[in-house]
């Protein structure tokens, strides 16, 4: 019924990071003893992933780095596969009425 997902560079492995990690990255880049950009070579990650962790700290407050993200397929609710599917569906039916008036207008 559903598209299935694959991998673009299946080889790539994924990085995660404990929620102490990222506390302790955001604390001692607040600090500011070090540069973003030398801490984050020593921490061996990207300097914007130092900045949306920090960013996220201070939207969240003790409540960021709660989940490890996007839910797997097979765990989506129901209610999100019946919206992805409806919008699928009247994508499609969009795509099909301008056919349908094209070819309409081929005709006369």
């Amino acid at each position: 019924m559903g598209k299935e997902r694959r991998a673009v560079n299946p080889e790539r492995i994924r990085q995660r990071f404990s929620r102490e990690f990222k506390l302790e990255a955001v604390r001692l880049l607040e600090r500011g003893e070090k540069p973003a950009t030398q801490l984050a070579a020593e921490l061996g990650i990207p300097r914007n992933r130092l900045y949306k962790w920090q960013k996220d700290l201070k939207v969240k407050g003790q409540g960021a780095f709660q989940g490890s993200g996007r839910k797997p397929l097979e765990q989506h609710s129901e209610v999100e596969r019946l919206k992805a599917e409806l919008k699928r569906v009247t994508e499609e039916r969009d795509i099909l009425k301008k056919a349908a008036a094209y070819f309409a207008k081929e005709l006369k």
